[in-house]
């Protein structure tokens, strides 16, 4: 027997096994605030098939908040990753690709049989795209600064967001009967195209970072009437939001073209020689 467990000592000089860093909480923390909007969008698809669409437009609209705080969190506690920024477009693609999609498709494309499941899967595809070409862009070193204000198509929540327009109607009262479902598919169309486009559209990131003093007070008033509007009507909000957003998209494209004049002398000017001056 001693021949089959000959004993075993270590050599003291083998090298350490390689241990794991521990991960800092402020690396977990915007995390796991997306993955609790991930789990509200699967859940927003689960409440659809129950034909529960309320609270699953309730849901894409927490969702989108939380999708808004998580990168703001990041950056706020300098956590942010690689692995933060994949994970957030997987639950991007689910919250405001997949979840949508089939919300307004049980809510009334299925309607139109194979065609309305068809704009279901653009609407979901153009999504993806629409995500995949933004991570690509943020890798582009030669992209001016001042971009940055502008999204390139219509951002994932916005489009989802507006793409539900139809369901904050009929919780309003707005009968649409099966013969409505073909304008229902026009207008999802049209929001997967602005999705997937080249529009420039006013994306308000930068903004905030400083205000006037004399701004402070009129913007709390501000934000809390929006507030309480939003809670004490919220589809009337929604309506209301949605149809500013949409109106407003011509004025951020107008908008871009004008910085984008200003910025193109800039740019073609060049460099003075510094032997020139000498």
């Amino acid at each position: 027997m001693d021949d089959l467990f000959p004993p075993f000592e270590p050599d003291a000089n083998e090298p350490k096994p390689r241990r794991f860093k521990p991960v800092p909480f402020r690396m977990i923390a915007p995390n796991m605030i997306t993955l609790m909007a991930l789990c509200l969008g699967l859940t927003a698809i689960r409440l659809a098939f129950e034909g529960k669409f309320e609270p699953a437009v309730m849901a894409i609209i927490v969702a989108a908040v939380l999708d808004g705080i998580d990168g703001r969190v990041a950056r706020l506690l300098k956590g942010t990753s690689r692995f933060g920024a994949e994970l957030d477009s997987l639950a991007d693609f689910v919250n405001f690709g997949c979840a949508p999609a089939l919300i307004l498709y049980g809510f009334a494309l299925f309607n139109l049989r194979s065609v309305g499941w068809i704009v279901a899967l653009i609407f979901a595809i153009a999504m993806a795209l629409r995500l995949a070409r933004f991570n690509a862009m943020l890798d582009d070193p030669n992209r001016p600064e001042w971009k940055k204000d502008f999204f390139v198509g219509m951002p994932a929540p916005a489009g989802a967001l507006t793409g539900l327009l139809p369901l904050y109607l009929h919780f309003l009262g707005l009968t649409f009967e099966p013969w409505a479902a073909p304008a229902i598919l026009v207008y999802v169309l049209c929001i997967a195209l602005m999705v997937v486009s080249t529009v420039p559209t006013f994306s308000g990131k930068t903004m905030g970072k400083r205000v006037p003093r004399a701004w402070v007070l009129p913007i709390f008033l501000v934000g809390v009437a929006a507030f309480g509007m939003l809670i004490s009507f919220p589809f009337e909000s929604l309506v209301a939001i949605s149809v500013a957003y949409i109106a407003a998209i011509p004025v951020g494209a107008a908008q871009y073209r004008r910085r984008a004049r200003i910025e193109a002398p800039a740019r073609s000017e060049p460099a003075e020689d510094p032997a020139a001056a000498i």
